[in-house]
């Protein structure tokens, strides 16, 4: 089974919610509520293809020294395997906003719950709830 590299960022803003995207119609797990990223890609550190992803998805800058690595999420799904650090950002440039047809929503640590998000995402709530 190939195992794909994800990193992802828990953006944190100055009242303590968390940034969630949504996956848009006709990507797998449309719907679902995920953290902001995407893959590595070759030659990337898991730091500098956040950088990259924020940008492209969000329109938003950050630096590495802005990303905090938190955690990990490891998940088997039917046809890969999913290896995703999880990193905290609490410093960036720039608003979010949806670039790639993705709903966002700024939420509290504590109702992270209340949004379906994909499998390798659920272990990292309750993490972020008491780190947060």
């Amino acid at each position: 089974m190939k195992t794909i590299l994800v990193s992802a960022v828990a953006l944190v803003d100055v009242d303590g919610r968390v940034l969630l995207a949504q996956r848009p119609a006709g990507k797998p797990m449309a719907g679902l509520w995920e953290f902001p990223g995407g893959k590595v890609e070759p030659g990337e550190t898991p730091e500098l293809a956040l950088i990259r992803e924020l940008e492209e998805e969000l329109g938003i800058s950050t630096w590495s020294s802005c990303l905090a690595p938190l955690t990990f999420a490891s998940h088997a799904y039917d046809n890969f395997h999913l290896l995703m650090p999880l990193f905290i950002c609490r410093k960036w440039k720039g608003q979010p906003h949806p670039r790639e047809g993705q709903a966002l929503k700024w939420v509290k640590a504590g109702d992270l719950r209340n949004y379906p998000m994909p499998p390798a995402d659920l272990p990292l709530i309750p993490i972020l709830r008491d780190w947060l």
